[in-house]
C-alpha cells in the first residue's frame, strides 16, 4: 500500500459523511459532512478541495450491498457519485462493500449518548470512518 493519507466516502441522499486517515494508512479518523448536492456538483468540488489540501493519494467510497450481497439503488448512486468523483479528483478511487456501516455508526453513537439531529449530523462521518478503516485493515501488508 502506498504511503499518503486517504479519504473515506460515505455517500448519503442528503449528505456525504467524509473520513481520513494518518500519512502511515493505521487509524480513520472523521474529517467532515458535506451537504449533498447532485444538481450543482458543490459535493464534489469541495471533496476535490480537500484532496488537495490534505494531500490526499486516494479515495475509498463505501459500496453499499444487501446483506446477500446485492446492489440496490443505493449501490447505483454510490457508483454514479464515485465515477462524478473519480472526473474531478487527480488520485484513484476505488469502491469498497460497505455493509452495514452506518447501522454499527448509528448504534455506537446511540451507545455514547449522542441522539437525535447532533446523531444525524456525525453519523456519515462515522460511516465513512468505519469504510476506510475497514479498507486500510484489509490492505496492510
Amino acid at each position: 500500500m502506498t504511503r499518503g493519507r486517504r479519504l473515506g466516502i460515505d455517500v448519503g441522499a442528503v449528505r456525504v459523511g467524509v473520513a481520513i486517515c494518518d500519512p502511515d494508512g493505521v487509524l480513520a479518523t472523521p474529517l467532515v459532512t458535506v451537504p449533498r448536492d447532485v444538481e450543482g456538483e458543490s459535493d464534489l468540488r469541495a471533496i476535490a478541495s480537500l484532496v488537495v489540501e490534505h494531500e490526499v493519494v486516494g479515495v475509498v467510497v463505501g459500496l453499499p450491498r444487501t446483506l446477500a450481497g446485492r446492489e440496490g439503488a443505493a449501490a447505483e448512486a454510490a457508483r454514479v457519485f464515485a465515477d462524478a468523483l473519480a472526473g474531478v479528483v487527480d488520485v484513484p478511487l476505488e469502491l469498497s462493500d460497505e455493509r452495514l456501516t452506518t447501522v454499527v455508526a448509528t448504534q455506537q453513537l446511540r451507545a455514547r449518548g449522542v441522539k437525535g439531529r447532533k446523531q444525524r449530523a456525525v453519523v456519515d462521518q462515522a460511516a465513512a470512518v468505519a469504510i476506510l478503516q475497514g479498507w486500510l485493515d484489509a490492505h496492510r501488508g
